[in-house]
């Protein structure tokens, strides 16, 4: 099991990471009934994309030897309606200096091919701009 969900009421839900023992809440958005006092399960999806791309940019980063920390992405969601969906995600990857330009396409690339983004629908729109420095 990889984690555990519980409905606490309020349309929120309680999460539990198993390995861990990590704990975090949701909230439904604004738009949904929701009070968004915390991530709603679309924002995760959201920032589980830039997550999962920071994450697997690291590890390439790592063997070539290139330092990622503190690089930062600002994420931005859109809904669609009929049905209720992500439709877009917008992803500004804010990276440190100094990197050269064939690590730059080796990192863009992991990026783009990480499994969070194989695993969106086809339909999600996912733009993404690198500011290196």
């Amino acid at each position: 099991m990889t984690s555990k969900v519980t409905y606490i009421g309020n349309l929120r839900t309680e999460n539990t990471h198993i390995s861990s023992g990590a704990t975090f809440i949701t909230d439904a958005p604004l738009d949904n009934h929701g009070l968004a006092s915390a991530f709603s399960p679309t924002d995760l999806v959201a920032s589980a994309l830039a997550d999962c791309m920071l994450t697997v940019m690291a590890i390439k980063a790592n063997a070539m030897d290139v330092e990622l920390k503190n690089s930062t992405c600002e994420v931005t969601k859109v809904m669609a309606s009929k049905p209720r969906r992500i439709s877009e995600i917008h992803l500004i990857m804010n990276m440190p200096t100094g990197i050269t330009d064939k690590h730059r396409k080796i990192l863009e690339h992991t990026a783009k091919t990480c499994p969070v983004h194989h695993s969106l629908h086809p339909d999600t729109v996912v733009s993404c701009i690198f500011n290196w420095g």
